[in-house]
């Protein structure tokens, strides 16, 4: 009997009768996407149904990045071949990883996102994560640092060291990474708009510490385009944003060759309310906008590919998450290959970093959310992450504790020594729901790329407010479907106790730090070569009057000004001048 039959036959002596004693809870089930869930697969969906999707997960774009056509007629990809499109670990498409052992021969990196108050405050919270078996660093920088001010600037009133680290100056970037082993730990730092004389200010002081620059390994978030979709940390217009990034993956791919100059963000998207499709799918455009943009800058793109990577968001649906990640590897590979003509294989690896999401944590019932990123963390192993944040249960009401950072911690490393999910390669592949939501997702993310490149791509989709409204419509139908109770939020809209009072400590910015920091800076500000100084901001100022190319490139121009004792506000200031600031259009 073929499985078509047997289903049928099925449906009509088992489950009909039970339906008829127990109906299902709901008329439709689906995921956060809205993607719907079928009551069962199997190897019947896998196959094109009539009239419907053919099978397979499709791709590549419609046209190649200088406009011209690839795609016409249903492609190669259009079918699924489970040999080919699923196959084995470490070879392409790479659906079930890019490491041939899986975790079997190293585990991912736990790398707890960390920084609060002045310099010396994270030195110390780093340094106990690293003695807790953290295995690489995360900075996370305060308000005023990601918007390019001083501490002392009027605009950063009330908001130094509240949820990052505050950086002034090379001064602080010194204490901050005092005594850290630079040569033996990668360092990943979410900046963005001020990545370039951010990143400079750490190399320098990693050079003065005795670490060259060419060994430093570590990760620059740097992904502008994020922030004009979803968080809103921009400063200077798309044009002048996108000139900065192709700088600094210019000058890594020159002289930091262990260092991913861009981390291209979904995690902002996410985490503003677009679906798990949007968020790949608008992740991706942005990185082939980054590709894009350096080739025309002259770089080969198998000279800067494989320094590219990838941070993505966990959310509460597990196999969704799990069938996203999947369907990333998979499209980035052929992206890479069929669309940009990469020939190194490390070119076509989408190699991506996962941190738990940390919209879905609430402040009611804290302690529910260490159910949820325990969840969301096994969603990311599973999904074949390099390397992992989870989040702490009580980032819903501050920064997190040192304890429940260290408790954030333990919960990847019971994963990783407990639960026996690295022990064997893949253990979702060849499930048919799995399989079968990987080829959806890649569909689905295959019509808003093409629909992107309709637009001119996504600097051009963006300035329209393309995605933007797309996130816009997801969070608005989450919202409704939420306020209908048809989401259900434990602790929330379901099993909620309104007499419950969890008392859960916060972290406050230590005392004293604020003054520290402020001292620093005007020691700083004092005790520097003023002349050097000007030289040097004069210097950033004539090159980035210039058009952007390699001849003036100003990653140069930013160590020179962190050499100096520049600081950040004086350099980000000289950029306004020149650049102007971003004024987003409002829409009603």
């Amino acid at each position: 009997m073929t499985w078509s039959a047997r289903r049928r036959a099925w449906e009509a002596k088992r489950l009909g009768p039970s339906l008829d004693r127990a109906p299902e809870r709901r008329i439709r089930f689906s995921t956060i996407s809205d993607t719907e869930v079928d009551r069962l697969y199997g190897p019947w969906s896998w196959r094109p149904e009539d009239g419907g999707d053919r099978s397979g997960g499709g791709g590549p774009t419609a046209v190649d990045h200088r406009g011209e056509p690839l795609r016409r007629e249903p492609g190669r990809w259009d079918d699924f071949d489970p040999l080919r499109d699923v196959g084995f670990p470490g070879e392409p498409p790479f659906t079930r990883g890019i490491h041939p052992s899986g975790y079997r021969s190293r585990l991912w990196t736990m790398r707890m996102f960390a920084g609060f108050g002045a310099a010396e405050d994270t030195n110390a919270r780093f340094k106990s994560l690293l003695a807790a078996g953290q295995t690489g660093l995360s900075i996370a920088y305060d308000m005023p640092t990601l918007y390019g001010y001083d501490t002392d600037d009027p605009e950063a009133e009330g908001e130094f060291g509240t949820c990052g680290v505050g950086v002034s100056s090379l001064a602080d970037m010194e204490v901050l990474l005092a005594d850290l082993p630079l040569d033996r730990v990668s360092t990943s730092m979410t900046i963005n708009s001020p990545a370039a004389p951010i990143w400079a200010m750490y190399i320098v002081a990693a050079e003065k510490a005795g670490v060259p620059r060419a060994a430093l390994e570590g990760t620059l978030q740097n992904d502008i385009l994020k922030e004009f979709i979803a968080q809103k940390e921009f400063l200077f217009p798309p044009e002048q944003s996108m000139r900065l990034v192709t700088d600094t993956i210019e000058f890594g791919t020159r002289e930091m060759p262990r260092w991913n100059t861009i981390s291209i963000s979904g995690y902002h998207i996410r985490e503003a309310g677009s679906t798990a499709i949007q968020e790949l799918a608008f992740t991706i455009a942005d990185g082939m906008a980054y590709v894009e943009h350096a080739m025309a800058r002259g770089l080969r793109v198998d000279d800067f590919a494989p320094r590219l990577s990838f941070f993505f968001n966990s959310h509460s649906d597990f196999f969704e998450e799990i069938a996203k990640f999947r369907a990333a590897r998979r499209i980035w590979f052929k992206l890479m290959t069929e669309r940009y003509r990469a020939e190194n294989e490390r070119s076509t690896w989408m190699r991506f970093h996962t941190q738990t999401a940390g919209v879905s944590l609430t402040s009611q019932q804290p302690l529910n959310n260490l159910t949820r990123v325990a969840l969301q963390a096994l969603a990311a192993v599973l999904g074949g992450t390099q390397s992992l944040h989870t989040d702490a249960y009580d980032e819903a009401l501050a920064v997190p504790t040192a304890e429940a950072a260290l408790l954030a911690l333990r919960q990847q490393q019971i994963i990783a020594e407990e639960s026996g999910v690295a022990n064997t390669i893949d253990p979702l592949g060849g499930s048919w729901f799995v399989e079968s939501l990987t080829n959806e997702t890649e569909r689905d993310v295959w019509r808003y790329l093409d629909e992107i490149d309709r637009r001119g791509g996504m600097v051009e989709a963006t300035k329209q407010g393309y995605p933007q409204n797309e996130i816009a419509d997801a969070a608005y139908r989450f919202q409704r479907e939420f306020d209908a109770g048809e989401r259900r939020i434990v602790g929330v809209n379901a099993f909620a106790d309104r007499s419950e009072v969890t008392e859960i400590p916060v972290l406050q910015v230590p005392p004293g730090s604020f003054e520290r920091q402020m001292a620093r800076l005007e020691r700083t500000r004092r005790e520097r070569d003023a002349s050097a100084v000007e030289a040097a901001l004069a210097g950033l100022r004539e090159a980035a009057r210039r058009p952007g190319s390699s001849e003036d490139n100003l990653m140069p121009h930013f160590i020179r000004c962190a050499e100096a004792y520049a600081t950040l506000g004086e350099q980000c200031g000289v950029l306004r001048e020149v650049f102007g600031e971003y004024r987003e259009p409002v829409a009603v």
